[in-house]
Parts: structure tokens; C-alpha cells; sequence
């Protein structure tokens, strides 16, 4: 496959972590969730995630609105965790 032709197999797999997965047990989702779904994730053939919005905002946007690109939203974890979901992926 040409390298221009990644995207003709490409599976992608939306998340917003809020709803996705609660891994903390707070009520809300967030990337230990993720982390924890990896696994599934994959054996559904994805090999790319899209994360909507986790970086830290106002929320008057439904997190569009973002305050800091780079850091992690504090309800859904930190940089840390965050790498971990990267690295798992």
C-alpha cells in the first residue's frame, strides 16, 4: 500500500471520555476508563482512536472551548495517564 493510502484502512473509533468508561469509580468517564477498554477496542479492528474534546475548558462549549492544549482535563485524569493510553494503543 502507497504511504498516501493509510486512510483507505483506516478503522476509527470516537470517544468522548466523559461518557465512555468510568475506571475510577467517580461516575464520571475518563482515560483510566479508556485504558481499561483498550483491549476490546482492538479486537473490534480499530487502529485509531479520536478523542473529542480532554483537555481543560470552561465548558460552555461541551469542552470545544479549550482552555490549555497542553494539558489533560482533570475529571478525565493527567498527562501520566494519558500516556499510558497512548503507549497501550
Amino acid at each position: 500500500m502507497a504511504r498516501s493510502d493509510w486512510y483507505k484502512t483506516m478503522v476509527v473509533y470516537q470517544i468522548w471520555p466523559r461518557s465512555f468508561c468510568d475506571g475510577n469509580g467517580d461516575g464520571i468517564g475518563d482515560l483510566y476508563g479508556v485504558l481499561s477498554k483498550l483491549d476490546y477496542i482492538k479486537s473490534l479492528g480499530v487502529n485509531a482512536i479520536w478523542f473529542s474534546p480532554l483537555y481543560p475548558s470552561p465548558n460552555a462549549d461541551f469542552g470545544y472551548d479549550v482552555a490549555d492544549y497542553r494539558s489533560i482535563n482533570p475529571e478525565y485524569g493527567d498527562l501520566d495517564i494519558f500516556k499510558k493510553v497512548l503507549d497501550g494503543a
